[in-house]
């Protein structure tokens, strides 16, 4: 498909920005680590940040594959938005068992981690179905991933030191 080549230069900018970002993230979060743990809900929502950059990554990292058909990359990306909604599901799941008083906004902090993977889903089914838009939603579901963990990363760093 001569769309996904038409791609490939912002493919490549995301795989190494995401990757970077990626790796950031985790040593950052690996100095407060002992505190981050205690508290599950952080932890599950950096992880749900986390696949999202991998989700990022991944998604970029398969349109640069040679040759790579719509449906081929339209699956994979589905397999893989799906597979980093079960983090944000558990992260879900994490901050409604939080009853903090602090823990305020709940419905606002588990939909962060939905954003990007809803975007690549619909990427993903539009390309299955012949439609070239599919990976204008996946650009915008990496641009909200990295969104999403830069945010998600700032209030975890910043929530484990009150």
């Amino acid at each position: 498909m001569d769309q996904i080549e038409a791609w490939s230069e912002f493919n490549v900018a995301m795989v190494g920005a995401t990757a970077a970002l990626a790796g950031l993230v985790i040593v950052a979060a690996s100095v407060n680590i002992g505190d981050i743990i205690k508290e599950s809900s952080l932890t599950a929502r950096l992880a749900a940040g986390i696949a999202g950059l991998v989700l990022a990554l991944a998604g970029s990292a398969i349109g640069l594959i040679p040759g790579i058909g719509a449906q081929g990359y339209g699956i994979a990306m589905i397999v893989l938005a799906l597979a980093a909604a079960v983090f944000a599901a558990q992260a879900t799941r994490r901050i409604f068992e939080n009853h903090h008083p602090r823990n305020r906004l709940r419905t606002g902090k588990a939909a962060v981690g939905f954003i990007a993977p809803a975007a690549y889903l619909v990427g993903g089914a539009l390309l299955v179905a012949g439609r070239d838009q599919g990976l204008v939603w996946f650009a915008v579901g990496s641009i909200l991933a990295i969104m999403a963990a830069l945010m998600v990363s700032w209030i975890v760093l910043v929530e484990v030191l009150r």
